[in-house]
């Protein structure tokens, strides 16, 4: 194994390949005479404990080798693999060199483990490599990613030459891309400075626009602006604003369901990353994916200056936003920075014009060329989204009166008007169900 390892050359330098690598050296310590039974096998369980965490993370079952290694595959990185994301697989003289390392992967791939076992009197690999996972009634793992492996993983078992390798690999980048992009629809970022890390978001909510009872406009509005977005025409800046609990945070992520298999990601960053947006969007221009970087519940105090950072970059600096990154914000403020009576006059004794302040700060809004108004629902409006959040649920069929009555109740002891308080309202409902 050690030896074909290190033939690779295009996928030599591949992340996550750890556990490949010490296995690899385990054993060839082993056959070298420089570590004994004991050592190897105690090295050997930490990287089957290993794979058993990466299995537990995405859904794996079935044979744990394999799956991991078509993970590497998947998530691979490479000049290549970021090509065929884009454009397939082509002719070239740097596929000669890549179906070398695919005939490597795929005798890696069907690796016989028996005499290794036998020799250190183990069985931890016919464990693995015939595994049966424990049925989940609820799903904590990344099953998004972990399906989209499997599929890879199967394509791998059935073939018979390397030429099925390279076609079964090369379709999956073109399908669903490579490495976190490719396999993840939503993302944050941690790390402070330069060296923040981009992190996919494994347990997005399942929502789609159809959920949001109302505000037909403002959701056409919102989808055609997307969808403009991932067809590579010209789309804005969008700023959804309004009254809590409306459905604009509900409206992004449905927008994100919506257009996740037309290539649409998300990336989530907060006030205080600010400083770190042009950094970020320099590591994304170049990605076969649409990005919208994504600000919730927007807004600034007046001795707040993060703003400015946002300026530069939707707007206003020199370098000029990548034509696959969007900016989407919520906010319950329709102008996002707090302005007070003195910001609308000349007279303030703090500056001398302070209209120039209120024009600073009105400019923010200005550069989402989209606004979308998300206002409270009137009494009926109300009342129609609770029937229709009620519609989905069968044990509610046939009580239509009994919940709007109640739902008067709920709003006026605290709830108020909104979808959110409709919603939590049909939870409460569902809780006194026998």
């Amino acid at each position: 194994m050690y030896q074909r390892i290190a033939r690779l050359i295009v996928y030599k330098e591949i992340s996550g390949a750890d556990i490949l690598n010490d296995v690899a050296g385990c054993i060839y310590e082993y056959e070298q005479k420089k570590a004994d039974k004991t050592q190897t096998v105690e090295k050997l369980y930490v990287q089957v404990h290993k794979l058993l965490d990466l299995a537990t993370a995405y859904g794996f079952d079935e044979n744990l080798w394999q799956a991991y290694l078509a993970y590497l595959l998947a998530m691979a990185e490479t000049p290549f693999s970021l090509l065929c994301e884009k454009n397939g697989a082509a002719e070239g003289s740097v596929n000669v060199l890549v179906k070398n390392d695919f005939a490597i992967f795929r005798e890696l791939f069907f690796y016989d483990f028996t005499e290794l076992e036998k020799e250190l009197s183990i069985n931890c690999f016919s464990v693995i490599t015939n595994y049966h996972s424990i049925p989940k009634k609820v799903q904590y793992y990344n099953k998004s990613v972990g399906d989209k492996v499997k599929e890879l993983q199967h394509a791998l078992a059935e073939s018979e030459n390397v030429e099925d390798v390279f076609a079964a690999v090369t379709g999956f980048y073109k399908k669903y891309g490579v490495g976190q992009f490719g396999l993840n629809k939503a993302f944050r970022l941690t790390g402070e400075g330069e060296n923040f890390l981009i992190q996919p978001i494994t347990n997005t909510e399942i929502v789609r626009l159809d959920d949001i009872i109302g505000y037909e406009l403002q959701k056409k509005t919102l989808v055609e602006n997307t969808k403009a977005f991932v067809e590579g025409k010209k789309a804005n800046n969008v700023l959804l604003y309004g009254d809590s609990g409306t459905g604009k945070s509900t409206s992004i992520k449905a927008i994100l369901n919506e257009f996740y298999d037309d290539g649409l990601r998300m990336i989530e960053i907060y006030k205080h990353q600010f400083h770190q947006l042009s950094a970020l969007i320099s590591k994304i221009k170049n990605r076969n994916y649409r990005f919208i970087i994504y600000m919730d519940d927007l807004s600034f105090e007046e001795f707040e200056i993060e703003y400015k950072y946002l300026k530069a970059v939707i707007e206003g600096g020199l370098e000029i936003r990548p034509e696959n990154v969007l900016i989407y914000a919520t906010s319950n403020r329709r102008h996002l920075i707090r302005e007070t009576w003195s910001d609308r006059s000349d007279m303030s004794k703090d500056e001398l014009h302070r209209s120039d302040t209120m024009q600073e700060k009105l400019s923010l809004v200005a550069r989402f060329g989209v606004s979308i108004n998300y206002s409270a629902p009137d009494k009926r409006e109300f009342e129609q989204i609770v029937k229709g959040i009620a519609a989905k649920y069968p044990e509610l069929a046939g009580k239509e009166d009994m919940l709007l009555a109640q739902a008067n109740i709920w709003e006026l002891r605290g709830g108020g008007l909104s979808g959110r308080s409709a919603q939590q309202f049909i939870h409460y409902i569902l809780g006194k169900e026998e």
